[in-house]
């Protein structure tokens, strides 16, 4: 068997797990921006007819996960596992959204940088032959984000420059093995017709570390996470023996407008220029006139954009080989109310066609 991990945080799959279904929930926010008509489905009652903003979020995770399941042509009872976070505590949108589907769950935190970590363990679970599906799932809600890190909706506080807007959205992956291994120990490829044409490989992953420079600003997390982005980048190139150019598009999630000038000068610092390659999710899924100062954050807002719109763009070869680099920032009441710092955190997938 070939060696799979690389480097020093990496893993390149030797049979790549394949992202076959996709599914995308937004708000009415994120569906007036520039992406809109990329998503699955939008919302137009925030509250989702729910009691609460957590249990209005945990109700776009279970939408996000049906759709995904549809899309990829199986049946719930495929899935061995479910791999899912969110932005709250206990992992509320979570644990109660995605109760009623009874799958074994691994609940998962990443900050914002969540999908790349649901993918990433997904991904290792399929290629190791421990389960042929599993789902992978995050979200975040504008609304139950402000209650928990900011202020209450009803406060009106004027929001700084720097600042991101929490996207309202969950979005939601199915990830099959490449190969399944029959009774008599030999390998048999999947080739079952699902009837969709999603079919993008997980070839490899790159795990990040906490990050922490010392910032203290919890109004300006592109600044928190984009060192820690940087680092996991110049990870995964040193790792993959790559350079920028052999990416089509290096994504981050939401850095934002500041965290973007930020990341682009600390890697040059490093002699590594992606300028050209670079994308954030959290400044394309807002247009400019929609008042959201940096830019556009939360888990929901790389794992909406993935769903909704890169993984179309390498089904139709339009890019052919991406490096996804969600990003979080690690703070929470208790450690901000406490004077600390905010690290930052990453997690690198690379995807192909």
């Amino acid at each position: 068997m070939a060696k799979k991990a690389i480097g020093k945080q990496s893993v390149s799959f030797e049979h790549p797990p394949i992202i076959c279904g996709a599914g995308s929930v937004v708000g009415q926010k994120e569906a007036e921006g520039p992406y809109g008509t990329c998503f699955d489905l939008a919302e137009e009652d925030p509250k989702l007819d729910a009691d609460s903003w957590e249990e209005a979020e945990g109700k776009m995770q279970k939408k996000a996960a049906e759709l995904a399941i549809d899309h990829a042509g199986i049946k719930k009872d495929q899935l061995r596992y479910v791999v899912a976070g969110d932005l709250l505590g206990q992992l509320m949108a979570t644990s109660f959204g995605l109760m009623s589907l009874e799958l074994p769950l691994f609940g998962v935190y990443g900050a914002c940088s969540t999908m790349g970590e649901s993918i990433s363990l997904a991904a290792v679970l399929v290629e190791g032959g421990f389960a042929d599906y599993v789902l992978a799932v995050t979200s975040s809600h504008f609304a139950s984000a402000e209650k928990q890190f900011r202020f209450p909706l009803g406060y009106g506080n004027q929001r700084p420059r720097a600042a991101t807007w929490t996207v309202t959205g969950s979005g939601a992956v199915v990830i099959r093995s490449a190969c399944a291994e029959e009774e008599d120990g030999v390998e048999k490829v999947f080739v079952e017709e699902t009837g969709k044409k999603l079919c993008v490989k997980v070839t490899g992953i790159t795990t990040g570390k906490v990050v922490d420079l010392g910032v203290k600003d919890s109004m300006n997390m592109g600044a928190c996470m984009a060192p820690a982005a940087g680092e996991v980048i110049c990870r995964n190139l040193e790792d993959f023996g790559r350079k920028p150019e052999d990416y089509d598009k290096i994504i981050t999630g939401d850095l934002g407008l500041v965290g973007k000038d930020i990341l682009i000068d600390y890697l040059r610092s490093k002699g590594v220029d992606i300028e050209k390659q670079y994308m954030d999710c959290g400044i394309e899924i807002y247009s400019e006139d929609q008042n959201i100062q940096a830019g556009g954050s939360g888990c929901g807002c790389s794992a909406v954009m993935l769903a909704g719109h890169i993984l179309k763009q390498l089904e139709e070869n339009k890019w052919k080989r991406v490096l996804f680099v969600p990003t979080g920032a690690l703070l929470s009441q208790v450690s901000f109310n406490e004077g600390n710092s905010v690290p930052g955190i990453a997690h690198g997938v690379v995807l192909e066609k």
